[in-house]
């Protein structure tokens, strides 16, 4: 789920010295190293080249404190807004917005993997759609009146229609795994828990292009279920209780969420939970929910700037070590 100053020296005006013809020639008179004017014109010098220094190192130290400002305001913590009751039974893999206050979920593990309809305020089951033993869901994602759901450590695909979760067909995508899915209205996005940021033809599945995930020259590993908000992929980083913010166009991170609060909370209750999956994104009230597989709640956030300094550095909570499988 980032001038340099140029100093132009004009030369100074010859001085001639004329001479009247009747008058006896007196000597040429120089101004000695410690006369008046080299004093002056050494002082004068010395304001000018003090005042662009002082010019050039404000100008670095504003630049620089811009580029602090400018990195840190790329880092949110959460508040929470409301939680709702979620199925903790459910292995959440796939979790999208379906209007209507609705949540479109796909959940994992064999033999309980399943695509379903869920009613947000109460987090009961409207539809269910369960999946073949051999089956471990992943991502989901909703195009038109379709979903397209992802399985692990398999190449194959299924289509389901979005208002009684029948299956229509299955599929055979361009990604190495399947992990996660979300979509811009055009294309898909896909995730296979590696680095990869891949561009999916919903038509034929294959691959159009290929980002790999990078924030600060490292790649960022282990992308788990996706979702488009604004512009932006969002992806779970498994293993971590961070979100990325990547732009869909190079594959950047352009920011980051970090909610551990949520599992430690969970946690210290005795619930037992694992990792935060699940990213949901309600355009028409710009809402936004999360949660984890195994959670029993479910959570609408905002966005907040962080208000104390992270206990470690975004290298160390957020890029987690590649996943092998």
């Amino acid at each position: 789920m980032a001038g340099g100053v140029s100093l132009r020296k004009k030369a100074a005006g010859k001085r001639s010295n004329h001479f009247k013809p009747q008058q006896q020639q007196q000597p040429t008179m120089h101004p000695s190293s410690n006369s008046p004017f080299r004093t002056r014109k050494t002082l004068i010098l010395v304001s000018v080249f003090s005042a662009v220094a002082v010019i050039v190192l404000s100008w670095n130290t504003w630049s620089s404190f811009r580029s602090e400002v400018a990195v840190s305001a790329q880092i949110y913590s959460i508040e929470v807004v409301n939680e709702f009751p979620h199925d903790p039974a459910a292995f959440t893999q796939g979790l999208l917005y379906g209007g209507n206050d609705t949540l479109l979920e796909s959940t994992g593990l064999n033999g309980r993997s399943s695509v379903r309809e869920v009613d947000l305020q109460t987090g009961k089951i409207k539809i269910l759609q369960n999946m073949e033993y051999e089956y471990f869901g992943e991502g989901l994602t909703l195009l038109g009146k379709r979903l397209y759901q992802v399985t692990w450590l398999r190449n194959t695909g299924f289509i389901y229609d979005r208002y009684n979760l029948t299956k229509l067909k299955s599929f055979t995508h361009g990604m190495k795994d399947g992990w996660g899915l979300a979509t811009d209205g055009k294309i898909l996005f896909g995730s296979d828990g590696s680095s990869s940021l891949y561009h999916l033809n919903p038509r034929t599945m294959k691959a159009m292009k290929e980002h790999v995930v990078k924030y600060k020259g490292h790649e960022v590993h282990n992308l788990n279920e996706l979702e488009y908000i604004n512009n932006e992929v969002w992806a779970n980083i498994w293993q971590s209780d961070c979100i990325a913010r990547i732009s869909p166009v190079d594959g950047s991170v352009i920011g980051w969420v970090l909610l551990p609060e949520l599992r430690a909370e969970l946690l210290s209750a005795g619930h037992k939970i694992d990792v935060l999956n699940g990213i949901a994104w309600d355009e028409d009230k710009k809402r936004l929910f999360v949660t984890g597989k195994l959670w029993p709640k479910l959570y609408e956030i905002k966005l907040q700037p962080l208000r104390k300094p992270l206990q470690a550095p975004v290298e160390r909570l957020c890029l987690t070590p590649p996943a092998h499988f």
